[in-house]
């Protein structure tokens, strides 16, 4: 039996999943692939490494991957989640293969540390880096949160264990995808924040926010308690010179510059457009936000 199955969430990766299988099969080769009919040569690459494969109409994030957690044939105690542009460090992989076997048994859930290139930039200041992300999970014990953006898998039971080593987000494809794909998160970002504000989507789901706990409950407070409250429009400004100057994130380099203004300001400014444009048409028309958002801009919520 296979210590660990791993399953992936794909939809038109052939820029980056071959690579993602050459390093997955140093760890196992009980390897999921759950496609969102894909229409490149994305299941090809999989057949050839291998993988058991199947496809689901993409909803969302959360949706496809508990419907992985629901109706995949694992075979293995252990479930990883890795994205197609992602990959693990050998001494992650060793980590792993080590410490698995051994495990306590009150443990069901494993945190990694993810680091990410941008530009083959490792964007390694700002508060970028390490991001602590629950990754590895007991079969039947994790579920992820129901959100649109930003969503993490969420222990059902037991504790977690954080390894030390990491895993590396480095995508392959260029900027104009990079932006096309920020541009549909700050809606999602949009609504999740309208969400916090009106109360419109309620999921018990949902990683608590805590101030003084796991870093993903800490960031979860200190968006909804601290960034939430600064005024629409200037909470970009503030966050950028608190990742760019307080967080040193200058030390990344020109590549790290762009990077710290693309997602720490302009996708931030992008948000709170959105959220002003959604709550300036629910005013003038008088439907409710969520009407809104379902009739004009056409989301299934």
């Amino acid at each position: 039996m296979n210590k660990i199955s791993v399953v992936i969430l794909t939809y038109n990766e052939e820029l980056n999943l071959e690579y993602c299988l050459q390093n997955i099969q140093k760890l196992t080769t009980d390897i999921f692939i759950v496609d969102s009919f894909s229409t490149d040569s994305t299941l090809d690459i999989a057949k050839k490494y291998n993988c058991q494969v199947f496809q689901n109409k993409f909803v969302n994030h959360a949706n496809q991957l508990n419907w992985a957690i629901e109706n995949l044939p694992f075979s293995s105690k252990w479930i990883l989640r890795i994205d197609a542009d992602e990959y693990l460090t050998d001494l992650l992989i060793d980590e792993i293969n080590q410490k698995l076997p051994s495990i306590p048994e009150d443990v069901h859930g494993i945190f990694f540390k993810r680091r990410v290139y941008f530009m083959n930039k490792w964007i390694r200041f700002g508060g970028y880096y390490p991001t602590n992300l629950l990754r590895a999970w007991r079969v039947g014990k994790a579920v992820c949160e129901q959100r649109l953006m930003d969503e993490h898998m969420k222990l059902v039971e037991g504790r977690s264990a954080q390894f030390q080593h990491d895993m590396v987000d480095d995508n392959a494809k260029n900027l104009h995808w990079w932006i096309g794909k920020h541009n549909d998160y700050a809606t999602k970002e949009a609504i999740e924040h309208l969400n916090t504000k009106h109360k419109l989507l309620e999921s018990s789901e949902y990683v608590e926010g805590i101030l003084f706990g796991t870093q993903e409950q800490r960031k979860r407070w200190l968006k909804e308690k601290a960034y939430a409250i600064i005024p629409i429009g200037l909470r970009p400004f503030i966050y950028f010179l608190y990742r760019y100057v307080l967080r040193l994130g200058f030390l990344d380099g020109f590549r790290g510059l762009l990077f710290h203004v693309l997602q720490g300001f302009w996708y931030r400014f992008l948000v709170d457009a959105k959220v002003y444009e959604i709550e300036r048409k629910s005013k003038r028309t008088g439907h409710s936000i969520l009407e809104v958002l379902k009739k004009e801009y056409n989301l299934d919520l």
